[in-house]
Order: C-alpha cells, then sequence, then structure tokens
C-alpha cells in the first residue's frame, strides 16, 4: 500500500522507488558461509592426510608401538632417554614384540615409534581445529541458521573416532596377536570416510546460497540421484572390505591376475571354523570377496555412468565422467598393487585415490540433487 502523500506535493512529482525487500530465505540468518566453508576445508585436507598418514603407519607396522592411551598427556613424546626407555619396555612387553619383533632396538623402535605418535597427534590437531572453528562462529554468532546440530556432528564423530581407534589398538595388544583386528580397522576407516564424505557435502552446500539450493533442488533428477545413492552405498561397502583385506595383508597373499592360484576360486576357502570367521580371517576368502565387489561396482558404475551422461546439465554429466574415469584407474591401481606384492608406494595410493572416488561420488550425487543451472547457449 502507497503511502500517505502531502497535501503541498506538487501534481506528478514520482514518489521513490521502494527499496526490494527480501524473501523470508534471506532473512534468515545467513551467517558466514564463507568462512565455515574455508574452515572446512581445511578440516577436509586435514582428515585426508590423517587416513594417509594412518595407511603409512599401518604398513610400517608402527600402530601397536604405543601401548596406552593418554589423550591428554600423550600429547608430548619422550623427552629423556629414560623415558625412551620406559616406553620400549612397555612395547616389549607386548605380544607384537615377542612373536614379529625380538630383538629390536631402541633406534629401530623410534622409527615405528614417530609413526604412531604423528598419526595420534594429527587427530589431535583435528580436534582443536573443530573446538576452535566451532566454538570461535557459535559465540560470534556466525552458523547460518539450520548449521550448528551439523556442525557439532562432526566434533562428536570425530571424538568417537578417536575411542575407536584406542578400541583398535587394544585388540593387537591381546595375547596372541601381532596387529589389530582386521574388523575394528574397518570400523575405524569407515568412520575415518563418513566423517570425510560429511565435511565434503556441507562444503558442496556452502559454496551455493540457500535460496539457490531450494531452486535447484525443484529440477532434481530423481532416477540419477537414486542410483547415485546406490553407488555411494556401494562403494562404501568396497571401502570396508579393502580395510579387511589391508588388516590381515590379504592383498600379499595372492599375487596373480585375474587368476587366485592359478584357478578361479583360491584354495580352502572354508579351512577356518566357524565359518564367518573365513570373511574376516582367511586372506584367500578375503581377498576374493573384495576383488567380486570390485568387478561388480564396476558394472554398477559403467549403468550410473550411462545414465549420467543422459542429464541435461553439463555440470551433472562431467561429475559422473570424472567418477568413471577415477573408478578405472583405482582398479587399475588395484591390480598393480597385487601384482607387485603390495609395496607401500602402490597401497598408499590406492587408499588416496579411493579417497578421490569417494569425494568424486558424493560431488556426483549433489549435483544430481542440486543440479547447477545453465544458460540455453550452455546446454
Amino acid at each position: 500500500m502507497a503511502g500517505k502523500r502531502s497535501i503541498f506535493e506538487e501534481v506528478g512529482a514520482r514518489a521513490p522507488n521502494p527499496v526490494p525487500q527480501g524473501g523470508v530465505i534471506d532473512a534468515g540468518r545467513r551467517g558466514a558461509r564463507r568462512g565455515i566453508r574455508l574452515w572446512l576445508m581445511v578440516l577436509f585436507a586435514l582428515v585426508v592426510a590423517m587416513i594417509v598418514v594412518g595407511g603409512l603407519t599401518r604398513l610400517t607396522d608402527s600402530g601397536l608401538s604405543i601401548t596406552e592411551w593418554r589423550p591428554v598427556t600423550g600429547a608430548l613424546p619422550p623427552m629423556s632417554e629414560t623415558q625412551w626407555q620406559s616406553e620400549f619396555d612397555r612395547y616389549r612387553a607386548s605380544p607384537q614384540y615377542e612373536l614379529l619383533n625380538k630383538g629390536m632396538s631402541l633406534d629401530e623402535f623410534r622409527r615405528i615409534y614417530w609413526w604412531e605418535w604423528g598419526h595420534r597427534q594429527l587427530g589431535r590437531v583435528i580436534g582443536l581445529v573443530w573446538a576452535l572453528g566451532f566454538f570461535g562462529f557459535l559465540a560470534a554468532r556466525q552458523i547460518p541458521r539450520g548449521w550448528s546440530g551439523r556442525l557439532l556432528l562432526l566434533g562428536a564423530l570425530g571424538g568417537a573416532q578417536g575411542v575407536i581407534g584406542w578400541w583398535m589398538v587394544a585388540s593387537g595388544l591381546a595375547e596372541g596377536m601381532i596387529a589389530v583386528a582386521s574388523y575394528r580397522l574397518a570400523t575405524h576407516l569407515g568412520l575415518a570416510f563418513a566423517i570425510l564424505g560429511l565435511i565434503a557435502w556441507h562444503v558442496f552446500a556452502l559454496g551455493r546460497e540457500e535460496r539457490e539450493l531450494m531452486q535447484a533442488r525443484r529440477g532434481r533428477e530423481d532416477r540419477l540421484f537414486g542410483l547415485s545413492t546406490g553407488l555411494m552405498h556401494f562403494a562404501f561397502v568396497q571401502i570396508l572390505l579393502g580395510a579387511l583385506v589391508a588388516g590381515i595383508d590379504a592383498g600379499r597373499s595372492y599375487t596373480d591376475w585375474p587368476l587366485m592360484a592359478g584357478g578361479f576360486l583360491p584354495p580352502d576357502m572354508m579351512a577356518l571354523q566357524p565359518w564367518w570367521r573365513n570373511l574376516f580371517e582367511n586372506p584367500g576368502t578375503v581377498q576374493f570377496i573384495h576383488r567380486m565387489s570390485g568387478y561388480l561396482l564396476f558394472v554398477f558404475t559403467a549403468v550410473v555412468w550411462l545414465r549420467g551422461r543422459r542429464s541435461a546439465h553439463g555440470a551433472t554429466r562431467g561429475a559422473f565422467s570424472a567418477v568413471f574415469a577415477v573408478l578405472l584407474l583405482q582398479m587399475l591401481l588395484g591390480i598393480m598393487t597385487v601384482l607387485y606384492i603390495a609395496p607401500w608406494q602402490l597401497a598408499i595410493a590406492h587408499q588416496f585415490v579411493a579417497v578421490v572416488l569417494w569425494v568424486l561420488i558424493l560431488r556426483a550425487r549433489f549435483l544430481s540433487l542440486y543440479p547447477r543451472a545453465q544458460s540455453i547457449r550452455g546446454g
């Protein structure tokens, strides 16, 4: 409704143009979306580094070098020869030392100690970066509406990851063990990928305004989103299976391809009793399942990629093509890792590309839910 006009106003005088008002979405607390996104990108990089360092810690058989869980005091490494000797004595009381590293020198112990200490220290850094960012943005009232719970969940999952990490290490300190239990390793790695996926999804969402996302969702491709959701779950299962392979060094047990020990099925697939132990502890069975799952994942990814090529949005088509290309690279690395008996360089490359593939799948899924608008000429 127009405002009242003065009786002394000249006839024909133009009223000032009204200032446009933002909508309901804009009226909400927008917060420091760009700043939070940058903070999450730092966390993302740290979690990727954590996964890589964790893989190197496992490959160097360093994960059991620290036999106590001290979340606070453990931040400081041994500072004197006496402290070093004390740490070494605790390790020498472990089954891994007796069964695998008996006769190890103190200098050799230092080398594996630093890997595990660095891995744990990086976890502390991630927790500190999360706490400083979350409580800083919270105190400044810069967290966008609806985001506090999501960001708090990341911190809670990070804390749970520390507890699960010790639960994993504790399994390797039990009598007769020289490594951690493979299913606990899979749980630890799986949660790391889940945290990484949540961070990546939040980074994608914060890269666009809320009103833009709501408008984009109207054009979502439901079928493609459903397929990409299935692909995300399938890839996550394959990651867990890969962790089971790594946990018992199954990749070094059968080093021919495409056969296993000259046949399609490895020998003695059900040698352990009860039968379910073969799914976690039999190297041939675990590697066979990982291979078969990989082949099925390739076929399903090809189906999703072909469907993605039919998208009306160029960015979405490109995202699914990137997924398929990186999957081909990942399969090649997996085959080479087997043929060359899992050297650490190939094993780490295989794990790192799994991280890249995981994030690309999430990106393709995000774009099928929130497609980017493009001009008719661009289409």
